[in-house]
């Protein structure tokens, strides 16, 4: 059972569900897959050491003695990071998305590619009753996708994989949800929690993945804006986390609020028990 954690927008709790959720459960595996800036380990405390493996992905190198400035491989990049300047052609990395057309359209066979760090993931293989993994992309890297499916090859297929995914509904957070049995969306009863809810919704939905809502700073009156929506789109909502001070004052410390609020736990492993009768 692999479950990706995701919300339309940063900032409504995604996280605060995922490592929840998590700690509930036994035999779990715990990815973070919120690279640009991984912040589970707050709640988990894991210890990684000095150990890490890196991320790589291939870029194209320019032979100058055999290229003609031919404008080929310029032609063919879409991301343009590649450039004609005088009778050189120079390669910016950071715009390079490793597709290896230009290497393959270059007529005078002047293109070969080298390695280049882009990130790197750490390992935790036992801390608080799971397997957590860490990824990290490096600073000024334009594209946090290669670091994801870095992640998605560590997945284990004899645990219950937890996968934090990037706020948004851009390729990371495709990435992240690619190989997902099902889809948590984490939203606010707002204007803007809804706005983004419909987007994450319709990404979902566009890559036949089940989803069901978990509705967090949960207030009576406000929860109905949601609620109509997901009546209408016919989405389950899997639980509420209400706005309460005492949730607030325990993620402020870094603290997951099922350690101090045990029936939490159980609310938790009822949200597990309804995904797996969806799943099947």
């Amino acid at each position: 059972m692999k479950i990706t954690v995701l919300s339309g927008k940063g900032g409504t709790g995604k996280t605060t569900v995922a490592t929840n959720l998590a700690l509930s459960l036994t035999n779990v595996q715990f990815l973070d897959a919120d690279v640009e800036e991984p912040n589970s380990y707050i709640f988990i405390n894991p210890d990684f050491g000095e150990e890490y493996q890196q991320v790589l992905r291939k870029v194209p190198i320019i032979d100058q003695n055999k290229c003609r400035a031919c404008r080929s491989c310029i032609d063919f990049c879409e991301y343009n990071a590649l450039v004609l300047l005088g009778e050189e052609v120079l390669v910016i990395k950071e715009m390079c998305h490793s597709c290896g057309g230009c290497k393959y359209i270059c007529p005078k066979e002047a293109i070969i590619e080298g390695d280049k760090e882009v990130g790197k993931v750490r390992v935790d293989k036992s801390v608080a009753g799971m397997e957590f993994w860490q990824g990290e992309l490096n600073i000024g890297e334009a594209s946090a996708v290669p670091v994801i499916e870095a992640l998605n090859q560590k997945v284990s297929e004899d645990k219950t994989v937890i996968i934090d995914a990037p706020p948004g509904t851009t390729c990371p957070t495709i990435a992240a949800i690619s190989d997902a049995n099902y889809c948590i969306l984490v939203t606010e009863p707002t204007p803007f929690g809804l706005h983004d809810l419909k987007m994450a919704v319709e990404i979902v939905k566009e890559l036949g993945k089940p989803c069901g809502i978990i509705i967090n700073r949960s207030e009576e009156d406000a929860d109905k804006l949601i609620e109509d929506y997901a009546s209408r789109e016919g989405v389950s909502i899997l639980t509420k986390i209400p706005f309460k001070r005492e949730i607030a004052s325990l993620y402020s410390q870094g603290t997951p609020f099922v350690e101090e609020m045990p029936e939490w736990k159980e609310n938790f492993q009822e949200v597990f028990t309804k995904i797996k009768q969806v799943v099947g």
